[in-house]
């Protein structure tokens, strides 16, 4: 059994047990989120394609934490006129764990 879920502005496909990292929730660690925003739906047999939204279904997930990834570093450059700048950032995440996959 698999679903596909739209959360951050991109999609996942998730099983139950499942653990992904997606774009920075506002829940606290341990709570637990619904996804209402569930593209298609497969229990093993028939596959259920959403029209945009899959009708009824719920993806329940729990917040295992809210972190910072790694650092990605920005160099901009510019040959023979001196121009260096060197930036980085950190985007901000969170991890989920899905617990069941209701249709």
């Amino acid at each position: 059994m698999y679903a596909v879920i739209k959360t951050g502005g991109k999609q996942y496909k998730v099983e139950e047990g499942t653990v992904l990292q997606v774009e920075k929730l506002e829940q606290n660690e341990g709570d637990t989120i619904e996804f209402n925003d569930v593209l298609l739906y497969s229990d093993g047999e028939n596959v259920t394609l959403g029209n945009p939204l899959v009708e009824n279904a719920i993806v329940k997930a729990e917040i295992i934490k809210q972190a910072k990834d790694k650092k990605v570093l920005v160099f901009k450059y510019k040959r023979r006129k001196g121009y260096r700048k060197m930036r980085g950032h950190r985007q901000h995440f969170t991890e989920i764990k899905i617990n069941s996959i209701q249709a």
